[in-house]
């Protein structure tokens, strides 16, 4: 929802800094890996010792630039199957990375198992709704479907982690995970059943042929 109702305003808002970075030589591919680096550094440095808020702060700057590779791109005309190659699988670690921290630091200093393991299983869950969408786009179906794509589970995960930094009472980040891994679950149902549907579809074209 947010990658479909948010995308015409960041394309507006980052334009002027796309265009300022290719002035100067700056590739897409190059602000795609300094952006996962950035995410990276913040998730697995500053999550794991307890600094949430500076943490999040941190990727939530680098995540941006996930929007300026792509606009980029667009304003060079370039669509090439290694840029997409490169973001989605970049997008994954970064994505490891930042449930990976909420984890570690909860199964240490921040002492709180249950929210360890719900991090845990936002984890699992993300890759497997990245997996489903790959294997079927792969096999010539389309499955970008879902109530949790990577947006809504990125600013969920960031807003509330960081707020807990804060001083947010730790139990809003346990229900808040838990709420992403169900939504994920669901997520992952939809996308297989989108896919069924598209099989079934195209068995019963090919036998009516």
């Amino acid at each position: 929802m947010l990658n479909r109702h948010a995308r015409g305003f960041f394309t507006a808002l980052f334009a002027p800094i796309a265009r300022f970075l290719l002035s100067r030589g700056v590739s897409p591919d190059t602000v795609t890996i300094v952006g996962t680096a950035g995410v990276v550094l913040g998730a697995l440095a500053l999550y794991p010792v307890g600094e949430l808020w500076w943490g999040s702060l941190l990727i939530a700057v680098f995540a941006l630039s996930d929007v300026v590779d792509g606009i980029m791109a667009r304003q060079l005309h370039r669509s090439g199957t290694w840029g997409n190659f490169l973001d989605s699988t970049l997008d994954r670690i970064a994505d490891g990375a930042i449930f990976a921290g909420v984890s570690i630091w909860f199964f240490t200093g921040g002492a709180d198992r249950p929210i360890a393991l719900a991090s845990l299983a936002c984890l699992v869950l993300g890759m497997v709704v990245s997996y489903a969408r790959a294997k079927a786009e792969s096999l010539g179906f389309r499955a970008n479907v879902g109530i949790a794509e990577r947006a809504e589970r990125l600013i969920s995960v960031l807003m509330v982690t960081g707020l807990t930094g804060l001083g947010l009472p730790p139990v809003v980040l346990f229900v808040t995970l838990v709420a992403l891994a169900v939504a994920t679950a669901i997520t992952v149902v939809q996308r297989m059943a989108a896919v069924r549907r598209q099989s079934l579809a195209a068995v019963d074209g090919g036998a009516s042929a």
